[in-house]
């Protein structure tokens, strides 16, 4: 299957590196013009619209924190005024802050959930009005495998996950007539900097329980990603799509 995203405009959130790096670089290989948004680290958002480039894609790094639902107002805006147009989002932004929940502190988690959970609302209220105008448009919520099987001191973020699956489903029914098609991801175990810290040994017990017997690649996901930022994803809405190497069935 070729897919074809030529003529689009695709936001991805946390896209300087990891998942979010991968996602970008697929779509703008697909033709879609990217935008790469990062808050911080600017050399790594650079560095992924390099590789944007370097493959024959085209697109822009473009900061601001999800977070602020201001800071993203004016993105979008940005984006509105250069293009005319903002087709696909990708919410991929997001942190990790975790414990045993009785050292849980209330700044940890209201961080986490202004980025993780708060931080999509805030991109999709932003872009879902020009998707409504132009009634078309393709939003992809990344959540994670552990919002359905939870882990052990991963309660704030898994807490966050599960929020976006929920977030997903009421506002996939809510601008389906808009033929807006909103559908998440839950990846498992995945190698990016959030997993590369575990150490060896728990690593060979956790790919024992992988029936495919390794981590993910962020790759993995910016295939499926893609797929349904493409109109051979115009019937499929409000679903979750697991990503795990069949840890969690």
């Amino acid at each position: 299957m070729i897919i074809d995203l030529h003529g689009r405009v695709a936001l991805v959130t946390g896209a300087s590196r990891g998942i979010g790096r991968a996602i970008a670089l697929r779509l703008a290989q697909a033709g879609a013009f990217t935008y790469v948004n990062y808050e911080k680290n600017e050399g790594a958002a650079r560095e992924t619209l390099d590789s944007i480039k370097k493959s024959g894609g085209n697109g822009r790094i473009l900061p601001f924190s999800v977070g602020d639902s201001l800071a993203v107002g004016e993105g979008v805006k940005q984006i509105l005024t250069e293009q005319g147009q903002i087709d696909i989002l990708v919410n991929n932004a997001g942190i990790w802050m975790g414990g045993p929940t009785l050292r849980i502190k209330e700044t940890q988690w209201k961080k986490v959930m202004e980025v993780n959970l708060q931080g999509v609302f805030n991109c999709i209220q932003a872009t879902v009005r020009p998707m409504m105008k132009r009634r078309s448009g393709k939003i992809i919520n990344i959540s994670s495998i552990i919002a359905f099987s939870g882990n052990t001191g991963d309660a704030i973020y898994g807490a966050s996950k599960a929020g976006i699956v929920g977030l997903t489903k009421s506002l996939a029914r809510e601008f389906a007539s808009r033929n807006i098609c909103i559908n998440a991801v839950a990846p498992g175990f995945i190698e990016t900097d959030m997993t590369v810290g575990i150490p060896g040994e728990m690593k060979n017990e956790l790919m024992n329980l992988i029936p495919l017997g390794r981590l993910g690649k962020p790759e993995d996901v910016a295939g499926l990603v893609t797929f349904l930022a493409s109109e051979e994803a115009s019937y499929i809405t409000g679903q979750v799509f697991h990503v795990n190497g069949g840890l969690y069935m």
